[in-house]
């Protein structure tokens, strides 16, 4: 039986991409879902699938930039299973152009999801961790969050924060003894509609012939479902899952 078996797992950003091949992943080992994001019709068509297979999720439509509307979804999760075993905080942009271009609206709304957004969920969630003294908080961060390049200083600032985030955590928890396990991932070229919150046409170009060599976001599931399955006395902290051929 997989380590994973009845466990209740919250997923944001659970439409699309790497959050949707989460969600199919972990249901297919028995978890219970929670799925969250913004756009309803793909979460009850998730949910769908999920149930034909013989999974089980319930789903609740979610801003992660609203502390309110996370309060709300860890409030749901408790009410409908009795408590939060996984919190996998995997929603984010990724809107990229030169600073010189003051795209002020978007360093903001990146600042609010990828930043805040995992911020929110820890508040939210950590709190029913902690009383249990057991969980597990997976954030998603970025090869960006390791690497810095032209265009990409705000997001490659926000994904390095999540790893700070990550890490300062881990060593909350681990200093307060309450059984909590951190992980950070770091996705390369994944594909996902990542790109398309990209509206510089110079930089989408170049991130679209980047993202040549780019991998399905089941690898990433499949990253997740080996950090979750590990006996609870070993946390995998960090992981950087890149294409083979990916070279930055």
């Amino acid at each position: 039986m997989s380590n994973i078996q009845d466990k209740v797992v919250i997923i944001t950003g659970a439409s699309s991409g790497i959050g949707e091949a989460t969600a199919k992943e972990l249901a297919s080992k028995g978890a219970k879902l929670v799925i969250a994001a913004r756009r309803e019709e793909r979460l009850k068509k998730l949910q769908d699938e999920i149930q034909t297979s013989g999974g089980q999720a319930i789903y609740k439509v979610t801003d992660v930039s609203s502390r309110q509307q996370m309060e709300e979804l860890a409030a749901y999760a408790l009410k409908e299973f009795g408590k939060i075993d996984v919190l996998v905080n995997n929603a984010g942009i990724m809107p990229q152009a030169f600073l010189a271009e003051n795209k002020v609206d978007e360093w903001d709304k990146m600042i609010d999801v990828n930043i805040k957004g995992i911020l929110y969920a820890i508040a939210a969630i950590v709190p029913s961790m902690r009383e249990r003294k057991s969980g597990h908080v997976i954030n998603l961060s970025s090869v960006a969050g390791h690497n810095i390049y032209p265009g990409g200083t705000v997001y490659c600032g926000t994904k390095f924060a999540v790893r700070a985030i990550s890490e300062g955590l881990r060593q909350e928890e681990a200093m307060s003894g309450t059984n909590i396990r951190v992980t950070n991932v770091s996705p390369g070229a994944i594909s996902s509609e990542l790109l398309e919150t990209t509206t510089d046409p110079t930089m989408k170009a170049g991130l679209e012939d980047f993202y040549q060599v780019a991998i399905p976001a089941e690898r990433i599931a499949h990253t997740i479902a080996f950090a979750i399955e590990q006996p609870k006395d070993v946390a995998i902290n960090e992981l950087i899952v890149r294409p083979t051929v990916q070279v930055g």
